[in-house]
């Protein structure tokens, strides 16, 4: 199997379930309790909590678990709607771009009476600040702009976006869950409120993430119930999840640097030879400013769907785009906002590599892309149609 689906999920490093197995037979006592067991898990869990803040340069008492990016995501929407209903604020700014944990939260916040208003992004996938200086006003009580797309792989400026923000009294918030592991973060050069990650997005177990929350903000409980994560989500804490998700985050620190830069050296040579080699192809997003290990093409006169079953025929994972969206007919809404022209939308593909991809792989699918697209538009009736109009032309 060749993997090309790091941006869906990683696969948890060989240490992480290492780490995580003790705390499924051996200490597993709830972290709740008085005794040895449980003291040892939650030493554990609080371990992890100080890993990921210095990670970000927050606080511990900052991090927050949760099950991962959406129910971070819908924590923050959740914490500053109910703030915002009783001052009077209720107009909330997110780019359309985001994630659906924002987009579908934000959809359910305009049926009990909020404004929202979507940031377009360029045709690279950018935010411009410009257009959130168009958009911010009085009565704004968030922004939310993710750190970077999960498509397009676009590095989004959040710390000038955040600065406007606060500039106008609205509080700001960043789903870093593409972003978290895979490049340099910081909260308190950035200035952010909030921020979401999650733990499969940097070779740590699904189904648990966190959300960091600046000191002095008052945000409710999301969850009611115990006295966990500090009275602010009840529930018996997923130590096993927590422990592996604080090492992911732990080795991810480490060899960001070293790993970043194997990625980014296979990105431009799939990029590369998928230009060269592959006609009516066009790269999606920015060429510098993207994930290290994301790579997006549009193919005109072929379907995604068709490209990624035969890919997964020859053994080889890949999107079309985000998971969250798989099934999925329409095209996708980051393309639209990026005004990509539908027929190449239509063949819209995503390859995210990891610091385990080798040149190899990327040598073997390329070759099968080649291989896979021109049989494709070999039964394309709009390619042919195409031909013959150029053929008539000339």
């Amino acid at each position: 199997m060749i993997y090309l689906d790091n941006a869906a999920t990683t696969a948890v490093l060989p240490e992480v379930f290492e780490k995580m197995k003790p705390f499924f037979m051996e200490d597993f006592a709830n972290p709740a309790s008085l005794y040895a067991p449980a003291r040892r898990a939650r030493a554990a869990m609080e371990e992890s909590r100080r890993i990921i803040a210095g990670s970000l340069s927050a606080a511990p008492e900052e991090i927050y678990f949760t099950s991962g990016g959406s129910e971070s995501d819908n924590w923050v929407l959740q914490a500053v709607s109910s703030r915002a209903a009783a001052e009077d604020r209720k107009h909330i700014i997110v780019s359309a771009i985001e994630h659906p944990a924002i987009l579908a939260g934000c959809r359910a916040l305009a049926q009990s009476g909020f404004e929202i208003s979507y940031l377009p992004v360029t045709e690279d996938g950018v935010v411009s600040p410009e257009a959130l200086k168009k958009s911010i006003r009085p009565d704004t009580c968030l922004v939310s702009v993710m750190t970077a797309n999960n498509e397009s792989g676009a590095i989004q400026p959040v710390k000038e976006l955040c600065r406007i923000a606060h500039e106008s009294g609205a509080l700001f918030h960043t789903d870093a869950v593409q972003a978290y592991g895979h490049i340099p973060i910081d909260v308190k050069d950035w200035d952010v409120d909030f921020l979401s990650a999650s733990g499969h997005k940097f070779h740590g177990p699904k189904g648990v993430g966190f959300l960091y929350i600046r000191t002095g903000l008052t945000v409710g409980p999301l969850i009611h119930g115990g006295s966990q994560e500090r009275n602010r989500r009840a529930g018996t804490s997923n130590v096993p999840g927590i422990v592996g998700m604080g090492e992911a985050a732990k080795i991810a620190m480490r060899d960001m640097a070293q790993t970043s830069a194997k990625e980014i050296k296979l990105r431009d040579y799939l990029i590369r030879r998928v230009e060269e080699e592959i006609p009516f192809a066009r790269l999606t997003g920015t060429r510098q400013n993207r994930l290290p290990g994301n790579v997006h093409f549009c193919f005109r006169f072929v379907e995604s769907e068709t490209i990624l079953i035969l890919l997964d025929q020859r053994g080889i994972c890949a999107s079309g785009g985000s998971a969250c969206a798989t099934g999925a007919q329409e095209v996708s809404h980051v393309l639209t906002a990026m005004h990509v022209d539908p027929e190449y939308a239509h063949g819209a593909l995503r390859l995210t590599l990891s610091g385990q991809t080798t040149k190899e792989e990327i040598d073997t699918t390329v070759g099968a892309l080649k291989e896979i697209i021109a049989k494709l538009r070999s039964m394309s009736p709009a390619y042919h149609a195409w031909k013959e109009h150029r053929e008539t032309d000339n």
